[in-house]
């Protein structure tokens, strides 16, 4: 692919130096995303070479189709990593799984990475905010507790591929390469999934 994935580039260096946890390398698919990923919350390195070694590619290939370039898709992934490995402790299992809170960091960093590209040196002219008001956000908070709710009814499957979807992001191409399926498919769980949505959420309000 072009890109070397060597994991002493990725580690942060406080990493290195906090190698505290007595436990076995944790490179294992039962473990799940979030747990890898509250564990690096404790600052165990082993479980952030393991979640490293499972997702530097898919973000990579994230990386690569939305900047266009191997060496900002390369900087990107590094930039994730490294934000993970700072913020894993703001991860939240009740609000979703792992997967689409590390694909929500690596967007971030490619949005970064994009946006230092081609933004012009210089400050802009001042604009109003647009930040939500303290009522707004009391309502995106039940908004976003009743969705995430209403998910956690809905068959893993099709869960899935709607938190990476609209958690993460990624397109429906995007869902399709990291699970590994057909397009198809992901319209189909979608489609189906978002069905079931909104009846759920339809039926707390009768």
């Amino acid at each position: 692919m072009g890109v070397s994935y060597a994991l002493p580039a990725a580690l942060p260096l406080e990493a290195g130096r906090e190698r505290t946890s007595r436990e076995p390398f944790v490179d294992d698919p039962a473990i799940s995303d979030g747990d890898l990923i509250r564990r690096v919350a404790r600052r165990d390195a082993n479980a952030f070479e393991a979640l490293y070694r499972r997702y530097a590619r898919p973000v990579f290939g994230l990386a690569l189709r939305r900047l266009g370039d191997r060496m900002n898709a390369e900087d990107a992934v590094q930039e994730t990593f490294a934000a993970i490995w700072r913020s894993a402790r703001t991860y939240k299992p009740d609000r979703g799984a792992g997967a689409p809170w590390l694909y929500a960091v690596a967007r971030n960093a490619i949005v970064d990475r994009s946006r230092s590209r081609s933004e012009p040196p210089g400050e802009g002219p001042e604009l109003p905010s647009d930040e939500p008001t303290p009522a707004e956000r009391a309502e995106m908070a039940y908004t976003s507790w009743r969705v995430h709710r209403a998910l956690e009814t809905l068959p893993e499957n099709e869960r899935e591929v709607i938190e990476l979807a609209y958690y993460a992001e990624l397109s429906q191409s995007e869902v399709a390469d990291f699970l590994n399926i057909p397009l198809g498919t992901v319209k189909t769980r979608t489609r189906s999934g978002l069905g079931r949505l909104a009846d759920q959420l339809e039926g707390e309000l009768r």
